[in-house]
């Protein structure tokens, strides 16, 4: 099924197969769409290739950790549990 969506930067879809991206950029001199899958990985269509899309407009993503490369300890946060009921934050400090 061919798409009636006209591609607008910032909206999200989701394509048959389940993939979600978002439009990152259009540029009308190349006619070409930019747009990024939640995963990071960047494709860019011609107008004729988006039209041929079957695709669903979605919400963005509530997580998006998708498109990061980040590790528990790269949340910037002290994820572990402190066991020591006396712990100051300003023992830390020098």
């Amino acid at each position: 099924m061919a798409t009636e969506y006209v591609p607008r930067i910032g909206d999200w879809y989701r394509t048959a197969t389940g993939e979600e991206f978002e439009i990152v950029a259009i540029d009308e001199d190349d006619q070409t769409i930019e747009i990024q899958y939640f995963d990071g990985t960047v494709e860019e269509l011609d107008p004729e290739s988006w039209l041929e899309l079957d695709i669903t407009p979605i919400d963005p993503p509530e997580d998006w950790s998708g498109s990061l490369d980040m590790e528990r300890e790269d949340y910037g946060i002290d994820l572990e549990s402190h066991s020591d009921p006396w712990h100051s934050p300003l023992d830390s400090l020098e």
